[in-house]
């Protein structure tokens, strides 16, 4: 008992550590995006997200979870998509709705320029959705993508 929690506590740990470097990556990309082409956050975080689950699927299924490769590459790949997928459809209202709230606080409470508070609200909007995100993908990706494992 106690060392199937332990392995759990690892798998948490390692799935956690995967998030961190698909949120560096997600944040990078959506800075890039929206700064030197000026994209709307609403792109610019869709197309970062794609590539942070590229990312998260090939580190979890080899790093996280390499137990759980009984599946087919490709079947495991699309659910995983799939759970993500639904994760759009919360992170998208999340960057379209709190980014415009954010930039009003930020410019009020710390006296910012409208340009400082947005690249700011960006930055915190897109971490509020990851981690939103993040809770949703750990449960069902655990339960569902990789329940083939103890």
């Amino acid at each position: 008992m106690i060392l199937a929690a332990n392995k759990e506590r690892n798998r948490f740990l390692k799935f956690a550590t995967v998030g961190a470097i698909g949120s560096v990556l997600d944040i990078l990309i959506m800075n890039l995006l929206t700064q030197l082409f000026k994209l709307p956050l609403v792109i610019a975080g869709t197309l970062s997200l794609i590539c942070a689950i590229v990312s998260n699927f090939m580190l979890n299924r080899y790093w996280t979870y390499p137990d759980s490769r009984s599946r087919h590459f490709l079947h495991q790949l699309s659910m995983f998509s799939l759970v993500n997928l639904v994760g759009i459809a919360f992170r998208i209202p999340i960057l379209h709705f709190v980014e415009p709230v954010m930039v009003g606080a930020f410019e009020k409470m710390a006296h910012l320029s409208h340009a400082s508070a947005e690249i700011i609200a960006k930055n915190a909007t897109l971490a509020f959705a990851i981690g939103v995100v993040m809770i949703w993908n750990f449960f069902i990706n655990r339960y569902w993508t990789y329940n083939d494992i103890e």
